[in-house]
This record gives structure tokens, C-alpha cells and sequence, in this order.
């Protein structure tokens, strides 16, 4: 039995890494997880491009209580991303594979500007690749920036590991205690019903495109498996 997928994009939320006891923006532990959970998709060989936000670090919301200007404010979270991007690599190479960190602004530094035929090489080379920098522009989500690499590398699915959720509901499941899971959906009924999973720009640009959404459970060990064989776990998003 093979995976249905050939490469996935995985979304990985800022918050999922940080550390929830002492408020530390980095957790080893969840850092392994992630890690480990690459290390699987790629035994199967799946080709593994990352997408990090950067919550644990900076919330744009923020910006308004602080008095910074929006598009500055995006900045500082995009450069969260990387800080995220590197902490997410060095655990990858330390489980023994090979990783790179693209990023959408420039940080030579550190990691390699994003070039889309460069990265495509580093993939079909069987290389994670860590997409940094968010879009590289301000008023975009990296939700955005998971849809546009997801597309520009030809990538079969998104898979959305969720910290303390486990599947869409039709409801905030931590606030309604009688939300209904949602097994399957249509990327017009995500967006219609504006139920949250990612933001309505990043699903209007899949709308109509091959790539499938998969939302479920980080913290379920047996769940990224599940999904690369199709079996029915969290919630299923088809455009």
C-alpha cells in the first residue's frame, strides 16, 4: 500500500512549539515531535516542504496596542518565521536528515533566498524544505504563504496539524461544548460558512486547484500516518 500523496506542504502554527508551563517560546519536546512526524512522512518517500507561523513569538495584534504600523508589525512576523524555520531545521538534521530554510525576505546569513526552481530541486532531491518569510510581503497570513508554495511547487495536499484541535468544527469546540465535527467539506462551504481553518485568501487561492486540505491532531501520534493513507481522521478539504 502506497501514500496518496507524493509532497505535502505541513502548516505548522507557531503556538505548537512553544513551551505552555513557562511561557518559553520553544519547546524541545514539540520540536522532536515535529521532527519525528517529518522523519515518517519521509520513510514512505513523500517529498516534505514546511510552512511555520511565528505566534509563539510575535502577534500582529499586538501592533495596535503597542502603536507599531501594520506592514511594520508583518515584518516582525515574518522574521519570527525564520527564528521558527531554523529551531524547526536543526531538529530535522539531528533526527538525520537533510534540511534547507527558503526565505521570502533576505537573510543570507542564515538561510537561502526562496526561488521557486531551487526549491523544486531541493525536494525532488528528497530535501525538506522549511518556507520562511512568510509571502514576503505585509497584509498576508502564512496560511497565504502555505496555499502559494503549496501551488507553486506542485504539492498534492496541506496538511494542517493542529494544537488542541482534532478536526473543523461548526463551532469553536473550547467554547461550545455541543460543536459537531465536520468529516469532509468543499473549499466554497469553508468559505461561506467562514469557519476559521485558515484564512479566506489562502482558501480562495486554492479554490478550483488540486491540492487537498487535511486538518487533525499533532498531539495523535498514529494521525500523520493515518492521513498519508487516506484513512478518515480530522477533516478532509477539497476544493
Amino acid at each position: 500500500m502506497n501514500p496518496i500523496y507524493k509532497r505535502i506542504i505541513l502548516k505548522v502554527s507557531g503556538e505548537a512549539l512553544a513551551d505552555k508551563t513557562d511561557g518559553t517560546i520553544l519547546d524541545k519536546e514539540k520540536l522532536n515531535l515535529v521532527a519525528q512526524n517529518v522523519k515518517m512522512i519521509r520513510s514512505f518517500g513523500v517529498d516534505v516542504g514546511i510552512v511555520v507561523g511565528a505566534g509563539n513569538i510575535w502577534r500582529g495584534r499586538l501592533s495596535e496596542k503597542i502603536g507599531i504600523e501594520l506592514s511594520t508589525a508583518d515584518y516582525m512576523g515574518m522574521l519570527g518565521t525564520i527564528i521558527n524555520a531554523l529551531a524547526i531545521q536543526s531538529a530535522i538534521e539531528e533526527n538525520g536528515l537533510p534540511c534547507r530554510v527558503m526565505s521570502s525576505i533576505s537573510v543570507n546569513q542564515v538561510c537561502e533566498p526562496y526561488y521557486r526552481r531551487r526549491a523544486i530541486s531541493h525536494l525532488n532531491h528528497g530535501e525538506i524544505v522549511i518556507f520562511a518569510g512568510g509571502t514576503g510581503n505585509p497584509y498576508f497570513t502564512t496560511d497565504s504563504c502555505a496555499a502559494l508554495r503549496a501551488l507553486e511547487v506542485n504539492a498534492d495536499a496541506i496538511l494542517m496539524a493542529k494544537n488542541g484541535v482534532d478536526a473543523v468544527y461548526d463551532s469553536d469546540p473550547r467554547k461550545n461544548p455541543n460543536a459537531k465535527k465536520i468529516p469532509e467539506l468543499k473549499l466554497t462551504e469553508l468559505i461561506e460558512r467562514k469557519l476559521g481553518v485558515m484564512d479566506l485568501t489562502a482558501a480562495a487561492m486554492l479554490q478550483g486547484k488540486n491540492v487537498e486540505l487535511r486538518v487533525f491532531s499533532m498531539e495523535d501520534p498514529d494521525a500523520f500516518k493515518k492521513v498519508l493513507f487516506g484513512e478518515a481522521v480530522g477533516t478532509i478539504i477539497k476544493g
